[in-house]
Parts: structure tokens; C-alpha cells; sequence
């Protein structure tokens, strides 16, 4: 394997980790860095980038609106793509620009860059794209995230804005530590880990559920893949069916609150509207408690089961998390409100090692401690 070198190589950062760029025998090698403990196979995939066939190496325009200018077009999907040097592609641009601003104002200019063209702040695509368009005359642009478009719209109604959220979660270091039982609805798959957006340093993720482990820390895999937690930590699976996270969360609340397992004492001094939740779940509004035995054939698991789990996480030091994927679906917001519920009725939030947290496990940059010097940002 190539050795990384800041003086023989060109040093770069990637969304999937940090690794140097070698000139050798006519190519390039790629090497990780060497503090990576778990680098990224996605690594491998830039030699091949290089000159792959889908590389887009320089500036392109339809040819319909080359010649015919901007408008409706049948051709438009299936046009030839004419390739542009540069001066002339920012020409026209600029000419684009002017006209739209001057046709229609700045309501109809989409600053849409979603970020993920290269790694780093400062070089951050977005920032600089709305930057300009401010300069050049105001834009429209998106607000949330495909990433996380459920829960960054929930979260500040339930418990914070999902930035702060989770980016002061239970730390991997203090699961590592604090833990002793983990409720992982949709897991924590180690391919996600590979990726942080923005660039990412040190892969922890295998090294510090490794340790959990090797303390004693029980894990419990809630989700329909085995294989969303790596197979070392011995994770108990309960297989759900895709999409009843929120089915299976209410039955284990049913049986936390009706065998007096919840933390009341938390409810009245921490939290608002508990009152409200109560009989809903107990069935006061509709005539149906949302217990195990209402939840087993939604979810797909035994209902002893779904009571074993709601027992087991009262009797000891409890993390529930919630990954991403479980808020990319229709009425996404649900799991990670009830996820907040859950974690609520158990009266350990705040706590070390225990209590909710978003998206650990789901991004490598996730439930790292925050940076000790901000990044040069704009």
C-alpha cells in the first residue's frame, strides 16, 4: 500500500477521510493517512475517477439553447451536450444572469448547490455560490437537507435544533464509558460511518463499538438489515418490519408507563405535554391502548418481546438512537419525535451515556468531540 507523505505527495481531504495523492510510473496513488485507524475502501475509488468515462472535465451546454436561447424545448433531456472553454462558459453565465434579474427579478434565481462537490469549509460549494448571488442581486435557496428534512424540521418543536442535537449527543467516548444498553432503531452501519460531510478525519466508529463491547455494553439492532451493526458486538436483532419503528417505540412505552417502570419525576420537571401523550397511548381517545399486543402484528416481533425490551431498558443506563434513514420516509418526523418520547419516559436524558441520540452511527463526523480550534470558515 502507498505511504502517505506530506513532502513526496499532494495532502487532500474527501468526504470519506483524509489521504495523499502520489505521482507514480505515469498515474497516481492514493495513500490514507496514517492516524486513520479504519480508512475508507471509497478511497480506492479515486484512481478510477481519474479518467472514468462519467467524469465531466470541463464546462457543457445544450446545444438547443446554444442556438435558440432559453425556453421550452422537446429536445430538452435528450439534446447533444457541446463542450465550452472556460471564458466563454462564464460568459455566458454572466449574460444569463443579467437577464433573468433584469427579466424577472431575484425571485427567480435558484442558488441550488447542495455541497457535496468537495470536501472542506472554506472551499464549501454552497457557501460560496450564495455568497455571489447575494453580491449579484439576492436568490432563492432550499432550507433543510435531503440528509435530514424530517428531523431538522421536528426536533425544534421537541427537544432542539437537530444541529445542537447532534452535535452534543452521547459521544461514541461516552458510550464507550457510560453505557450499558444501547437501542439502536435502524442501527448504526459502519458504510455510513465511512462519510462525513464536509470531509472527515480518524473512522472511530468500529474502533470505539469494539470497546463498548469489550466493556460489557449490550447492544440491541432494531431494523430489518443484520448487518447495520457489525456482527463483533454481538447485537441482539430484533428484525422489525421497515417502518414501524413508531409501532414498536409505543409498545414499549405502554409497558414502561402501565408497570409504573417510567420516570415520572423527569415527565413533570423536564417535560411539556406528557399529559397529553398519556392517554393517547393508555387508549382514552380512540379506545385503543397501544400496547405490545397492538404493536406485535404491525412490527412483526412477539409481544413478550416488545415487553422484555421496554423492562430490560428501565432496569439499567439506557441510550435509544435514531438513525437517518429512519426519517427518510413518508411522516418521517414520527420515529425520531417518539425516539425523544421514549428516551423522556425513561428520565435519562442528559445523563452520561444515556437519555436520545440523533444520527449517531450515521455519519462518521457524528458523536466525535467538537473541534478544539473552529475551522476557517465563511
Amino acid at each position: 500500500m502507498p505511504v502517505f507523505s506530506l513532502t513526496r505527495g499532494v495532502p487532500h481531504s474527501s468526504h470519506w477521510g483524509a489521504f495523499s495523492v502520489l505521482a507514480r510510473n505515469g498515474g497516481i496513488e492514493v495513500a490514507p493517512h496514517p492516524r486513520d485507524p479504519a480508512p475508507s475502501p471509497l478511497l480506492g475509488n479515486i484512481l478510477a475517477s481519474v479518467a472514468h468515462r462519467a467524469r465531466i472535465a470541463r464546462p457543457m451546454a445544450r446545444r438547443g439553447w446554444l442556438e435558440r436561447g432559453p425556453g421550452p424545448d422537446r429536445r430538452r433531456g435528450y439534446d447533444e451536450l457541446v463542450p465550452l472553454d472556460w471564458p466563454r462558459a462564464l460568459d455566458l453565465v454572466a449574460e444569463e444572469l443579467r437577464r433573468v434579474y433584469s427579466d424577472y427579478g431575484a425571485r427567480a434565481i435558484f442558488g441550488g448547490c447542495y455541497g457535496w462537490a468537495s470536501a472542506g469549509r472554506f472551499h464549501d460549494a454552497p457557501r460560496q455560490l450564495h455568497r455571489f448571488l447575494n453580491v449579484a442581486g439576492g436568490y432563492v435557496r432550499s432550507i433543510g437537507s435531503y440528509s435530514s428534512g424530517a428531523a431538522s424540521v421536528i426536533l425544534p418543536h421537541v427537544i432542539g435544533p437537530q444541529e445542537a442535537v447532534a452535535g452534543n449527543n452521547v459521544s461514541w467516548d461516552e458510550l464507550v464509558s457510560e453505557s450499558a444498553l444501547v437501542l439502536a432503531f435502524g442501527g448504526m452501519a459502519l458504510k455510513n460511518n465511512d462519510v462525513g460531510g464536509g470531509g472527515t478525519g480518524e473512522h472511530i466508529a468500529l474502533a470505539r463499538l469494539r470497546a463498548a463491547h469489550s466493556r460489557g455494553v449490550e447492544f440491541h439492532l432494531i431494523g430489518p438489515l443484520r448487518d447495520d451493526l457489525p456482527g463483533e458486538v454481538e447485537a441482539v436483532w430484533h428484525p422489525i418490519r421497515p417502518g414501524t419503528d413508531v409501532a414498536l417505540m409505543l409498545g414499549i412505552a405502554h409497558t414502561l408507563v402501565t408497570e409504573d417502570l417510567h420516570d415520572r419525576v423527569f415527565l413533570d420537571r423536564y417535560c411539556i405535554g406528557y399529559d397529553s401523550f398519556e392517554p393517547y397511548l393508555l387508549g382514552r381517545y380512540d379506545g385503543q391502548p397501544k400496547d405490545a399486543a397492538w404493536a406485535a402484528p404491525i412490527c412483526g416481533l412477539p409481544a413478550e418481546e416488545i415487553i422484555g425490551l421496554a423492562r430490560h431498558a428501565a432496569s439499567r443506563r439506557t441510550l435509544v438512537t435514531c438513525s437517518q434513514s429512519l426519517q427518510r420516509a413518508e411522516h418521517g418526523e414520527q420515529p425520531v419525535w417518539m425516539g425523544v418520547v421514549l428516551a423522556a419516559l425513561l428520565g435519562q436524558i442528559g445523563l452520561p451515556g444515556g437519555g436520545f441520540a440523533y444520527a449517531l452511527g450515521s455519519t462518521s463526523n457524528t458523536g466525535k468531540p467538537p473541534l478544539a480550534v473552529p475551522l476557517p470558515t465563511l
